[in-house]
């Protein structure tokens, strides 16, 4: 496996002084999405390592993973951030990322004995938060943040499929059955494509409305409202196709597969709760 799979973009790529914060400062929603999403990826970085240790043994993989998966991924939280602070400066990111990570809401990916499990699951990962990126990447008109998050998604397929590669040469080693592998990607499809994204919403909607942040209708209401921003872009039939490619099914069952599949990606995408509460018109950010 070639290691020298070199970052195609760097933060140093960013400038920060192209933004046009005036067609963004005032979305709440997006100001959300994206200190939610720069939570998560930072606050994601020491669970790596666990799968890292893993594949102890393949040389090569590993290899890969420190060489090339973990610096992306720490790049995508860095650049993340150094966006939410400069367009919304008064806000106090340091100490939002604390509190994310004193109320562990990010949460690892579940480990398998089996390492096949694992990355089928890692697969299911992967496709969701591309698609999170995908859509985060329709619902703004300002040009940094779009070829941001572009970078970001075209990141995370490449990841994606070699994380599909692998899935392949561990089938052939342990023999890991295609019903199994399935099981295993629904499971992890349940508890959310993109679990850690929405948990990281939590803290920054504390820090910014601290009043009600123990009111669960007002918690729901801001977030069903941010997904609902989110929903129409999602794109559930290319996300199932993306969760078909690990199982490697013949034509016939893939065909047979991807229209419940596609039921099934709108079917878990958070719904609306009915909440009825109503929101200060500004956040606190200080």
């Amino acid at each position: 496996m070639d290691t020298t799979d070199a970052q195609p973009w760097t933060l140093e790529n960013l400038d920060l002084t192209r933004i046009d914060v005036a067609r963004i400062r005032h979305d709440e929603d997006l100001f959300f999405l994206v200190c939610a999403a720069s939570f998560a990826e930072q606050a994601a970085q020491p669970h790596m390592h666990d799968l890292v240790k893993q594949f102890a043994g393949d040389r090569a993989w590993q290899a890969w993973l420190r060489q090339c998966w973990q610096p992306e991924k720490c790049q995508h939280g860095h650049a993340l951030a150094a966006y939410v602070r400069h367009v919304w400066p008064e806000y106090d990111w340091q100490a939002g990322f604390k509190a994310c990570l004193d109320a562990a809401v990010v949460q690892p990916p579940e480990l398998y004995r089996e390492r096949g499990l694992t990355l089928a699951a890692r697969c299911v990962i992967g496709a969701g938060v591309a698609s999170h990126y995908r859509a985060l990447g329709e619902i703004t008109d300002e040009p940094v943040l779009r070829e941001l998050v572009a970078c970001i998604k075209r990141d995370e397929v490449r990841h994606f499929n070699r994380f599909c590669q692998q899935l392949e040469q561990c089938r052939t080693e342990e023999g890991t059955g295609r019903y199994r592998m399935l099981r295993a990607m629904l499971g992890q499809a349940r508890r959310g494509r993109a679990p850690n994204h929405d948990a990281a919403l939590q803290p920054v909607f504390a820090q910014c409305y601290p009043q009600q942040v123990a009111e669960p209708a007002s918690r729901a209401q801001l977030a069903d409202r941010v997904h609902q921003r989110l929903r129409p872009h999602f794109g559930a039939n290319t996300t199932a196709r993306m969760l078909l490619k690990p199982l490697d099914l013949s034509p016939r069952l893939h065909d047979m597969l991807e229209r419940p599949l596609t039921r099934f990606s709108h079917r878990v995408w958070p719904q609306p709760s009915r909440a009825n509460a109503t929101l200060s018109p500004e956040p606190a950010r200080s």
